[in-house]
């Protein structure tokens, strides 16, 4: 399942990506995406520390996407907040460990189903950027008659 962390990692990025390169406050995304502040502080640094966004100080400064938006990915971004996406630790491409209580991976039906999971997600998060989750958002107009219908 996917943590907090990284849907609110996820949202702050489509707001950058929406913004169209301008800076944008934390206080400013917090609100507009529903998401605490100060837990949105510290995703915002992780993220910067990753080269994801870039940040600037001062009354104009404010946070941006460090590159553009189709040259990041959810697996980028799920990467830096959550490690892993494989669901075992023994199929990870990135950072693979032996599972502690196997005897031979080779022989391993866990290891083989869970390889398969690991490569259908991973071939969908690292083909799919904030472009192309931008592409797929309705206008606010369109699903506000939708819900009224």
């Amino acid at each position: 399942m996917l943590s907090q962390r990284a849907r609110y990692a996820l949202k702050a990025l489509l707001n950058l990506a929406r913004s169209d390169r301008s800076s944008q406050q934390v206080s400013n995304i917090a609100d507009q995406e529903n998401i605490p502040r100060k837990f949105l502080e510290t995703i915002m640094s992780d993220l910067r520390r990753a080269g994801l966004v870039t940040s600037q100080r001062g009354s104009l400064g404010g946070y941006r996407l460090a590159r553009p938006a189709d040259l990041i990915t959810f697996a980028d971004i799920i990467r830096v907040t959550d490690g892993p996406i494989s669901m075992l630790p023994c199929v990870s491409r990135n950072f693979y460990e032996r599972c502690e209580d196997c005897s031979s991976e080779e022989a391993c039906a866990l290891r083989k189903v869970f390889a398969e999971v690991r490569t259908a997600v991973t071939d969908i998060l690292e083909h799919r950027s904030l472009a192309d989750a931008l592409l797929l958002e309705l206008p606010e107009k369109a699903t506000s008659s939708e819900v009224s219908l």
